[in-house]
């Protein structure tokens, strides 16, 4: 089924990524805008030409402005710091995807490497960026044997699949390029490149109520 550029374009503003600076007065912003665009999606579909947009649409936008609002309340799509060990070892162990940057404010390299992993944390919305001061969680440092600082461990579905300690792996340089560092955390799959938008499964279950109408549409009965 053709997409309604329209709705697509309102959809794909929904998912813009959020800053890690921001403020709770910008935050709550964002949520206005979201709502805004919400009322304006729900009104686009309400008039779509498709009846199965209409009666599906809506249902399916809602779990998806459901779904998206959890994540971003989980701070998915920003880079932030956790100061709490439990709080790491609970986020690292139930979260599906996690790239985690074990820092010290001392280490120059700690710094690029923060600088570095803001810049992506936006673009892959379905993975959580964090960083944790290893003062503040010790026996964590000791668990995972973390040495050598910077040190960047990957977990996919609360398993380390991954880690980068320093910048060997970085051409040992601290000039690294952001492109440099995606492709490396892409290896182990704990960041991966989206596909479609918020509109996909809206415009999924309406061509398939779409085809069913068509199927249904016209029965003969060759016995009457």
């Amino acid at each position: 089924m053709d997409s309604n550029p329209k709705i697509t374009s309102l959809a794909s503003r929904l998912v813009e990524p959020n800053h890690s600076d921001r403020s709770k007065h910008e935050e709550d912003a964002d949520y206005d805008d979201d709502d805004a665009l919400f009322a304006e999606l729900e009104e686009e579909i309400e008039n779509d030409n498709s009846s199965a947009m209409r009666e599906q649409g809506l249902e399916t936008l809602r779990r998806e402005m459901a779904r998206m609002r959890e994540m971003k309340q989980s701070q998915y799509g920003t880079y932030n710091e956790v100061t709490d060990e439990k709080e790491v070892v609970r986020v690292t162990a139930h979260e599906p995807r996690c790239v985690v940057h074990f820092y010290h404010p001392n280490f120059k390299r700690c710094e690029i490497m923060d600088k570095q992993l803001a810049k992506i944390a936006p673009k892959y919305f379905n993975t959580r960026f964090f960083r944790v001061f290893v003062e503040n969680i010790p026996w964590l440092v000791e668990k995972l044997s973390i040495k050598v600082l910077p040190c960047v461990i990957c977990f996919v579905k609360g398993v380390t699949k991954d880690r980068i300690i320093g910048f060997e792996e970085l051409g040992n340089n601290d000039a690294f390029t952001t492109a440099a560092l995606e492709l490396r955390l892409s290896v182990c799959g704990v960041i991966q490149k989206p596909t479609g938008n918020v509109m996909d499964p809206i415009y999924s279950v309406s061509s398939k109520a779409r085809r069913e109408e068509e199927d249904n549409g016209d029965v003969f009965d060759l016995d009457d």
